[in-house]
């Protein structure tokens, strides 16, 4: 049990690390740390909520029979991540070709009390996200006994991994040009959004919200790809190929779990999930490139101006 609260902690502790990081490092860039505690202020609030909403299962939530009705929860969490994250990307992709000594300007303008708000939103929805899956997870490996998850070695050190490794990887981004973060971290924020949309699709499937267009002969969501053989997503589907074939898969399930939680892989995604997941993708890249060619026009049309 100690192991699996390690890397259920490692994992989700990590990806909230990391988002909120960006977040506060864009902020120093730009020179706007004034604007870190409301930062802080949703991942307090966060905080709070997942501690509640772990006493509220311990007391109340008894059985697996409820985590149906949490997983509407989990599926609307995920889907409203996805779009901040989105939005996110934008804005930094937005601040990325406005670098000639204008981001410190307009971002002042931008960062208003709405945009505090929006500081506080977005730091919220990313931790009490990542708290909400901890807890689903440590009630499924503990049989509902989420304390004692909670107050293991495994979880503590679990964190304490999390941190130390994000905070290497934001001390090593500190000689990293402004223009090349926003780029490289737009890249990871791309990769999180999308995973987050594609599961909240295959949650959708599994309760029976969202049907397919590609169905097996016995009628079941079909898969466009099976790569269990290769890397599963998680330790049990390793261990449920070797029951059926009789030989482990050529990569651990327990790599499969890092994988998944950064790029949002499916082992054997449906129709829907594969196309969800390259669309948004798809879609994103157009609106960066759209968003671009706008900037560049308007900048055309400041120099016109400038000259004439």
């Amino acid at each position: 049990m100690d192991l699996q609260a390690f890397l259920i902690t490692f994992r989700e502790a990590l990806e909230a690390i990391l988002i909120v990081g960006v977040i506060l490092t864009y902020l120093t860039r730009i020179e706007m740390i004034r604007w870190h505690k409301w930062v802080w202020v949703g991942v307090f609030l966060a905080l709070i909520v997942s501690y509640g909403l772990a006493l509220a299962f311990q007391v109340l939530l008894t059985g697996f029979a409820s985590m149906g009705s949490q997983n509407y929860m989990k599926i609307g969490i995920m889907l409203v991540s996805s779009g901040l994250l989105t939005h996110m990307i934008m804005f930094m992709g937005k601040q990325s070709s406005e670098l000639q000594g204008k981001v410190q300007s307009k971002v002042a303008h931008i960062l208003t009390i709405g945009g505090a708000i929006n500081m506080v939103v977005h730091s919220f929805l990313v931790v009490v996200r990542e708290g909400v899956e901890t807890v689903f997870f440590f009630a499924a490996i503990t049989g509902g006994d989420i304390q004692k998850a909670l107050q293991s070695w495994g979880a503590l050190f679990g964190l304490v991994l999390a941190v130390v490794v994000g905070l290497l990887f934001f001390k090593g981004t500190k000689k990293i040009r402004l223009g090349t973060f926003f780029r490289i971290t737009a890249v990871f924020l791309m990769m999180i959004s999308a995973g987050l949309f594609v599961q909240a699709i295959g949650i959708m499937q599994d309760l029976g919200i969202m049907g397919s267009l590609y169905h097996t002969a016995g009628h079941q969501i079909g898969e466009i790809y099976n790569i269990t053989a290769f890397m599963p997503e998680h330790p049990i589907d390793g261990v449920q190929y070797l029951r059926d074939y009789g030989k482990e898969p050529l990569i651990n399930g327990q790599v499969g779990i890092f994988f998944k939680a950064f790029l949002g892989y499916t082992q054997n995604p449906s129709l829907e999930e594969f196309v969800g997941y390259w669309g948004y993708y798809f879609l994103v890249f157009i609106l960066l490139a759209v968003q671009r060619k706008r900037h560049e026009q308007a900048q055309i049309q400041e120099d016109n101006a400038a000259a004439s």
